[in-house]
């Protein structure tokens, strides 16, 4: 890893971070999206029954696997939007109890069909038997194949989020790149949606803002999110102001 890329991601990598009772974070990447080195973060949840399920899997790492189940057995893969399951197949082939699943949409695309991957159900605003009653989720649509599932835990009143809103702080990232990110709004502290997903969202923007609408009426403690620094406290209040492109 570059010296560059080490000061864009949050140390340590790829350990366990508490949040709240049976939450817990995974700090992973950098991934590079527009030649720029980009962190990436996983949301771990143990469910009521003892299973662990797993949000945006990060880089697969087997030190990293077993430190997740000595929390309970892995037992859910979750690929939420049409970009973030890349890692979900290594995490698939090495937890054979686990269950994949995967945005509406996301099977069908061409890119996936050829990588191999095993997705196994498709995700809806109806939260599956397996996870219902812990976790709410709602889907934020979008033209162009986007379409992005939102997850609330409700035991620790958390909003798990992908890419809906991103919030990278400026030392993070290069000088010459904080104007573009500042344009797109993903500049924090007032990261919102990028501008290209703002576009995507558009296409179906009436359905959007009430899925948005759904989002804030949660009223999460924090929302968490997998590129920048998440809110880790007023999540409410923060979650308004970034979707307020959207809601009105």
């Amino acid at each position: 890893m570059t010296a560059s890329e080490m000061s864009s991601v949050y140390p340590p990598l790829d350990v366990l971070k508490p949040v709240a009772d049976n939450l817990w974070l995974v700090d992973g990447g950098p991934l590079r999206a527009a030649g720029l080195p980009i962190p990436v973060r996983m949301t771990v949840v143990r469910l009521a029954n003892g299973d662990v399920w797993l949000h945006s899997p990060t880089q697969y790492d087997e030190a990293l696997r077993v430190e997740i189940e000595k929390l309970g057995p892995i037992r859910h893969l979750v690929a939420p939007n049409v970009v973030h399951w890349a890692f979900l197949k290594d995490w698939r082939n090495r937890c054979p109890g686990a269950v994949s699943w995967a945005a509406p949409g996301l099977r069908q695309r061409a890119q996936v069909r050829k990588s191999g991957v095993i997705l196994d159900h498709d995700l809806g605003d109806a939260a599956p038997a397996a996870w219902a009653g812990d976790i709410d989720q709602v889907v934020v649509p979008g033209g162009f194949g986007f379409k992005e599932v939102a997850f609330f835990h409700r035991p620790t009143s958390s909003l798990i989020l992908t890419d809906l809103i991103q919030n990278l702080e400026p030392e993070k990232v290069s000088r010459l790149a904080r104007p573009l990110l500042r344009l797109v709004g993903s500049m924090a502290p007032d990261g919102k949606t990028p501008l290209h997903l703002r576009f995507a969202i558009n296409a179906r923007r009436s359905a959007a803002a009430e899925a948005a609408r759904r989002l804030v009426d949660l009223a999460p403690e924090r929302v968490i999110f997998a590129h920048g620094r998440w809110f880790e406290s007023n999540g409410a209040e923060r979650l308004r102001r970034a979707l307020r492109w959207l809601t009105g």
